[in-house]
């Protein structure tokens, strides 16, 4: 990968500046047996984002006596969703550390969507698969979840089991780092292995912070450095929204 300058960003994916998104889509409704679904398409990156109902909750909120319902998610990466083939968790018999902790990421941010007491108790799950990654597959399947489980209730809503809608907060998610000494929002894969420092971002669409992740991978960062980092998220959060509404909107016409 060639040495990336503010002068020079035009050689990175998509021909972007330092602070732009690569191309987002949506293609909803691509499970038919989801309640709801969509697929993502964050520049090379893929991911279905499948949400589906139980009518019941986890056994330790009924042996605390928690009221209302819960989210969880689960997270992988299909075999060919990577340059060399990648192992199913199911073959290896248990769930390796990074796709362990991205789903708990997901699932922490999609809960912050819902007023969980007005869900109902009931089960709310998020699963999010991987079919190409090339960097951003976490802020993808957070930004893709929320997409999903917005149609989800929905249908939910239309069905008579919902008779008011318990989303509180729009969510998505983006990625952020420091390559070559330059501050990037969005970054694709040969970015994010070359990067000083990996970020993400998390937030609802009224501008709250839901987690921020940042690393120095290959060195330190000054405080300079992150409150760009930051500033390139925050806005990049904000076209997200954008396109997310745009996404559900399109989905109830």
């Amino acid at each position: 990968m060639q040495a990336m300058t503010l002068d020079t960003a035009g050689i990175r994916s998509e021909n972007r500046g330092p602070d732009q998104l690569r191309s987002i889509r949506f293609q909803n409704h691509i499970a038919p047996h989801a309640t709801g679904s969509t697929l993502i398409e964050w520049g090379q990156t893929r991911v279905v984002c499948g949400v589906t109902i139980e009518e019941n909750v986890p056994r330790w909120m009924k042996e605390q006596k928690k009221e209302g319902g819960w989210i969880t998610a689960e997270y992988s990466m299909l075999p060919y969703s990577t340059l060399t083939r990648k192992q199913r968790d199911a073959t290896k018999g248990r769930i390796d550390g990074r796709s362990q902790e991205i789903q708990r990421l997901i699932g922490r941010a999609i809960r912050a969507a819902v007023d969980l007491k007005q869900l109902g108790p009931r089960t709310i799950w998020v699963d999010c698969d991987v079919l190409q990654a090339d960097g951003g597959t976490r802020t993808a399947s957070i930004t893709g979840g929320y997409v999903a489980l917005a149609l989800a209730i929905e249908k939910l809503r239309q069905d008579g089991i919902l008779k008011e809608s318990p989303l509180v907060n729009g969510v998505a998610a983006v990625s952020m780092g420091v390559v070559d000494g330059v501050p990037l929002l969005d970054l694709d894969y040969k970015e994010d292995v070359n990067a000083e420092v990996d970020m993400n971002l998390v937030m609802t669409d009224e501008n709250q912070f839901i987690e921020v992740q940042g690393t120095g991978e290959k060195g330190t960062f000054d405080q300079s450095a992150l409150q760009q980092l930051l500033a390139y998220g925050m806005s990049g959060i904000q076209e997200l929204v954008t396109i997310q509404r745009t996404a559900i909107a399109q989905a109830a016409s």
